[in-house]
């Protein structure tokens, strides 16, 4: 069931920068959100209308979302936490497809929007129905799938549960995160067995950070389940503010060295993402976590 060709959705410029403690200039998020598009990505995540009290690095989405040159090809999605951030993406940009973010860990959900699962639910229905309403695509993301920081193993079939209502409130595309990267490949196949139940592989998107260095071994695992959307973040940049100790998510660069030579198609031009992960990485002050990103690097200085 390996799929032939994989659509990536970089995360980089919303989950990659959220945990960043000095604020990046408003011109740098932009250059990345367009770099990355010029690169092919076929979706780049661009923002999030959370509160900026919680994660001040989003304080400037709605200027991000609009002036960023868009290209067609391209989807811009943001992530929203209720209907304040809906109509604050909506004033501020056209906006193609937003995101609604729950959890499979009941304690997670208290600590990352204060709140329990159901509670979250009821947040997020008025959201779904105005989205769909104006034609907007819906994205769910179920964080803590294969384990939480605050309960450690979360079962299977919860992060399945989380997907199914995801479903149910009209989520085209369902991302089942490991926010901890704690995962191992046979615990991730439990689960996408597990979620494939009840939502159909097709909708499923995999999200998985590389805390314990195990996101590609995953991947390489669940893409053998039909998997075929990937998120991942430009130069590995990332991390949660709510699950102390959690790295990056997976890096693109590596994601698309390794894609590639499966012989699977993704449209991603992988020297133009290590490029914008080179050029934000000197806006941050460090070098790439991506090991792709570090190899070609090293290449070309020869």
């Amino acid at each position: 069931m390996m799929p032939k060709m994989v659509r990536i959705v970089d995360v980089g410029p919303r989950d990659g920068l959220q945990n960043e403690a000095a604020l990046v200039p408003l011109s740098a998020k932009i250059k990345l959100i367009e770099n990355l598009a010029d690169a092919g990505l076929p979706v780049v995540e661009a923002g999030s209308f959370v509160s900026p009290k919680w994660v001040p690095q989003m304080a400037d989405s709605a200027e991000v979302v609009a002036k960023i040159k868009r290209r067609p090809s391209t989807r811009y999605p943001v992530l929203i936490p209720n209907m304040k951030g809906l109509e604050a993406a909506l004033a501020a940009a056209p906006v193609d497809e937003i995101a609604i973010f729950a959890a499979a860990s009941e304690t997670f959900s208290q600590r990352n929007i204060n709140c329990s699962i159901d509670e979250s639910f009821e947040r997020f229905g008025p959201v779904a129905k105005m989205a769909l309403s104006r034609g907007i695509r819906l994205r769910g993301y179920v964080s803590c799938v294969l384990g939480c920081p605050y309960e450690g193993h979360v079962a299977p079939n919860s992060a399945a549960q989380v997907a199914l209502r995801l479903l149910d409130l009209g989520c085209a595309e369902i991302s089942l995160g490991d926010t901890t990267g704690v995962g191992t490949p046979l615990k991730a196949i439990d689960m996408v067995n597990a979620v494939t139940k009840k939502v159909s592989v097709g909708k499923l998107a995999a999200h998985f950070h590389d805390t314990w260095g195990q996101a590609l071994a995953n991947l390489y695992a669940v893409l053998n389940l039909g998997i075929s959307v990937i998120d991942s973040s430009v130069s590995g940049l990332g991390g949660c503010p709510y699950a102390p100790g959690a790295a990056g998510n997976v890096a693109t660069e590596d994601v698309v060295y390794m894609l590639h030579g499966m012989g699977i198609e993704t449209g991603v031009d992988l020297a133009k993402v290590a490029a914008a992960g080179r050029e934000i990485c000197l806006v941050l002050g460090r070098k790439p976590l991506s090991r792709t990103a570090q190899a070609l690097q090293a290449q070309s200085s020869k």
